[in-house]
């Protein structure tokens, strides 16, 4: 069976060698040549370079031969390019599989990524998988023992991923509630930006647990108006993928928080990045889909009005911490 990715991020990179490590023959895109000619030449990645490629990986800027090579097709961009990708891409045998990593929202039109790919391609959702849950890039590589969930309304394309993506040090669990995986890893990226503010004003550890408890009800409040499934916010792809998030030093959602809290405006903390952090863009997505369902996020407003319009974040944290008193439920 072969694999392949479209585009070969740190994250993407990480799976491609995990599945070739598996046995399966990977084919990597990525759309800058000099990108593709560098790990070519280093059979290293251009971001992790102790992540080094065997020679069953191969590398390509053709992004028609990475599709028509695939039996699985990865998506492995970030959130926001996933549209303007799948347009470039021509036509798609709807016999693949499809694989969603990316976690984000679009801003323009509020859609899952997976949404995207049936607006785009015209795909079921039979042939659609969303693969999530705790994971860094830095980790995986290490061999460090590290869980995922693969989900889908067909079982047996969840099932599928599952056992390609599945070894010794990685265990995937499967589930049906794809809309609420996708959901989780996506808002979870804002609540990590509110718990590296708070790392970078100065709180503890009391302040990181309570935006940790209080943001996984407020995820599990929008996904369930959203339709997904309560039991999925406190699984792999909820709170297990929160507290990596939130924890991690190799987070880049807290870094972007933590640099917030310290003092340092956004659009300078974005400029110095080399990888996508996608909770900023989800933060506008979760804006406008408080507005549209009508629920209350008051940690995630905060974390939009401190991005976009200057909001201070000490300010922010008072207005949170006084408002009316409620039940926790």
């Amino acid at each position: 069976m072969k694999v392949s990715f479209l585009g070969c991020g740190s994250w993407g990179g990480a799976l491609g060698h995990l599945a070739s490590k598996n046995g399966y023959d990977v084919l990597m895109w990525h759309r800058n040549s000099d990108v593709v000619k560098q790990m070519i030449q280093s059979r290293s990645h251009y971001i992790l370079p102790q992540m080094v490629f065997g020679d069953q990986v191969k590398f390509t800027e053709d992004i028609k031969k990475t599709v028509d090579h695939a039996d699985i097709l990865v998506l492995s961009t970030p959130s926001q390019t996933v549209r303007g990708v799948l347009e470039s891409t021509g036509t798609i045998d709807k016999n693949k599989i499809i694989v969603n990593i990316a976690k984000g929202i679009e801003t323009e039109t509020l859609m899952t990524v997976s949404d995207v790919i049936i607006d785009v391609k015209d795909f079921n959702y039979s042939n659609i998988v969303a693969l999530s849950g705790p994971s860094h890039a830095e980790e995986v590589i290490a061999g460090y023992p590290t869980t995922l969930v693969s989900a889908s309304k067909n079982p047996d394309a969840a099932m599928k991923i599952q056992k390609i993506f599945s070894n010794a040090n990685m265990r995937i669990y499967s589930s049906s509630d794809i809309r609420g995986v996708e959901l989780g890893g996506a808002m979870k990226n804002v609540i990590a930006i509110a718990a590296g503010i708070s790392d970078g004003i100065g709180y503890g550890d009391n302040s990181k647990a309570a935006l940790m408890t209080r943001g996984i009800r407020e995820i599990a409040r929008l996904g369930n108006a959203m339709g997904a499934e309560s039991d999925t916010f406190s699984g792999l792809s909820g709170i297990g993928d929160l507290i990596v998030t939130c924890l991690s030093q190799h987070s880049r959602n807290r870094k972007v928080g933590q640099q917030i809290g310290e003092g340092k405006v956004l659009e300078n903390i974005l400029s110095e990045m080399q990888m996508v952090a996608e909770g900023v863009e989800t933060a506008k997505s979760l804006h406008r889909l408080i507005e549209k369902y009508g629920v209350e996020m008051p940690i995630a407003e905060a974390i939009y009005q401190i991005l976009f319009h200057n909001a201070d974040p000490k300010d922010s944290v008072y207005r949170l911490m006084t408002r009316e008193l409620s039940s926790e439920l």
